[in-house]
């Protein structure tokens, strides 16, 4: 019985995980959610009281993954500049994962002051690696810098996301090259 809960409640995720990344936060429904998996409406409620619930638990389940990603790829680098350049590259890399997708979904939508709350505080994770390699390059302000650069990262995640006329690659290339040398192209 606990094992057939569990392949449920991880069926509605992946169908939550598939509105998202199909139609953003408003498709997001318990409607939608009972007819990608088959439930009734009712049975949904019985493993999610809200929409927000459903957010929640992707969050928990999905946002540490992608930390983990972005952390394994700073761990391989060998130099300071290479894990802040492997932080954009691989937050970047995953626009197109549905987890993430499903992530930058949630972060747009409307949410109560706790998911809110845990987002920001995975966010928080998040910066907090690249604040040692912001350091060992001299930054006197690593943890502001670590926010500064996490601004170009989600800058250049809604410009892939939106699709824009430029091409992703290029968008990474930019935002590797703002990361490491600045606005300054001198210093490129």
């Amino acid at each position: 019985m606990a094992e057939h809960r569990t392949m449920q409640r991880a069926a509605l995720l992946d169908a939550a995980r598939t509105l998202l990344t199909e139609g953003g936060t408003d498709a997001l429904t318990f409607p939608a959610l009972a007819e990608r998996t088959g439930l009734a409406r009712s049975s949904v409620y019985e493993y999610f009281r809200s929409r927000a619930a459903v957010v929640e638990e992707l969050c928990a389940v999905d946002f540490p993954v992608w930390v983990a990603e972005v952390e394994a790829a700073m761990g391989a680098a060998d130099t300071a500049a290479a894990k802040i350049e492997a932080y954009v590259r691989t937050q970047l890399a995953l626009v197109g994962d549905r987890r993430h997708r499903a992530v930058v979904a949630i972060s747009a939508g409307e949410l109560d002051s706790g998911a809110r709350e845990k987002i920001r505080a995975a966010h928080g994770g998040l910066i907090a690696m690249v604040v040692e390699a912001l350091a060992a390059l001299g930054h006197a302000e690593p943890r502001l810098t670590a926010m500064l650069l996490q601004g170009v990262v989600d800058a250049a995640v809604r410009r892939i996301e939106l699709g824009a006329a430029e091409d992703p690659d290029r968008i990474t290339e930019a935002a590797v090259s703002m990361a490491l040398h600045g606005v300054d192209p001198r210093r490129s």
